[in-house]
């Protein structure tokens, strides 16, 4: 199955890294809340990212998102690690993909990867999800 939506940043925070000596690659660290749209419902999601600036503007992320809510109707929570870039216009790239085992009430068996396309400045962008869910 296939299920589209929107993503809306509510809260993004990211403490200045410590001293890492040097002009070079520095990472970083940022607790972020989303809200998700459309075929995901999640009001407020828990998100830790680990991020590898290249430059001051490039660079890439991972991280681990908490959704609780709803999928195509059916409630539950479950987990997607994030894996993506960004450019030095601000645009971000991301796919995503279910962390096995981590669906839980009607989501339990959920599997599934996603992918979304931010451009900065935006106040919501949309994601594309597919997934299967096997009823154990």
């Amino acid at each position: 199955m296939q299920t589209t939506g929107h993503i809306t940043p509510v809260k993004w925070e990211e403490p200045a890294p410590a001293e890492q000596g040097g002009s070079g690659p520095r990472l970083a660290r940022a607790s972020v809340i989303n809200a998700f749209s459309g075929g995901i419902e999640a009001v407020e999601t828990a998100c830790e990212y680990v991020i590898a600036y290249v430059t001051a503007k490039t660079g890439t992320f991972t991280g681990m998102e908490v959704l609780s809510g709803r999928l195509d109707g059916r409630d539950g929570t479950f987990v997607v690690e994030e894996r993506g870039r960004f450019d030095d216009d601000g645009t971000v790239h991301c796919t995503f993909e279910v962390v096995p085992g981590s669906g839980t009430a009607a989501l339990t068996g959920l599997r599934g990867t996603g992918t979304f396309t931010a451009r900065h400045g935006e106040r919501s962008f949309p994601y594309t999800f597919s997934y299967d869910l096997d009823r154990l």
